[in-house]
């Protein structure tokens, strides 16, 4: 498989086109140097630590000990809203880079957020090959990457982009399926009518890698990939969740090796 490009629609994740070569993040060729932006991260940890202490109603957390404490990783989830990624940021206790659509830039206050993270911003609606050249370079230097793999917000699951799966091809990244609940009407203000109800559970699930050798150069195996991720990830939703996924006994896992 050879000379992909990346394409984004309403969300942030990616998907790939025949014909097109690979641009540079930011129009650099020098690759990603996770150190760079290590300070600011660790201090916007420190802040989001006090609004997630003060602002969100968490429930549960749990399965953060299947993170590898090193190397590239794939992080995916389902996206209900636009506080998912913040509070992956904060559970994960690797600092991570999430995509995100370039208009999260423009929402107030918390636009300021993805600017300051340096967050893989990504176009709506076009071929973005800076966005998948900055994928390949986080993951080919050893770090964490967070995909919402339908590229939109919705409160049960969509039909994935094969773009997770392609870059988990290209870099060997094992991939690491995010059950996300809870977050819908957060943050809100303690005492308020949101905080009587259920509030955020977080599951992380184990590690896994596609096969050596499939996918490169076959669409075809490439969605039978993200299917079965996406099947992975739909087992660990509540059935409401699950959406085009819902039948479970449709799961298969022929492209699938478990890493614990």
């Amino acid at each position: 498989m050879t000379e992909k490009s990346l394409a984004y629609e309403h969300g942030s994740a990616v998907g790939y086109h025949h014909g097109s070569t690979i641009g540079y993040h930011h129009g650099s060729a020098i690759g990603y140097h996770h150190a760079r932006y290590e300070p600011m991260r660790r201090f916007l940890r420190v802040v989001m630590r006090i609004l997630v202490a003060t602002i969100v109603k968490v429930d549960k957390i749990e399965g953060v000990e299947n993170i590898p404490a090193s190397g590239p990783l794939i992080l995916y989830s389902n996206h209900i809203a636009f506080i998912d990624p913040i509070l992956i940021i904060h559970a994960v206790p690797r600092n991570i880079v999430p995509l995100a659509k370039v208009e999260a830039y423009a929402y107030p206050v918390v636009g300021i957020f993805p600017r300051l993270w340096n967050v893989i911003s990504v176009q709506r609606g076009e071929v973005d090959r800076r966005a998948l050249r900055a994928c390949l370079q986080v993951l080919e230097a050893g770090e964490i990457l967070w995909i919402a793999p339908e590229g939109t917000r919705r409160p049960a699951l969509l039909e994935a982009k094969d773009g997770m799966a392609y870059l988990a091809v290209q870099t060997g990244a094992p991939l690491l399926p995010i059950s996300v609940d809870g977050t819908r009407g957060l943050p809100a203000l303690p005492f308020s009518r949101r905080w009587k109800e259920p509030g955020v559970s977080l599951l992380f699930g184990r590690p896994f890698r596609f096969k050596p050798g499939l996918g490169r150069d076959d669409r075809a195996e490439l969605t039978k990939m993200t299917a079965e991720a996406m099947y992975i990830l739909a087992d660990m939703l509540p059935p409401a969740r699950r959406g085009v996924f819902s039948d479970l006994s449709q799961a298969t896992q022929e492209t699938i090796e478990w890493l614990i």
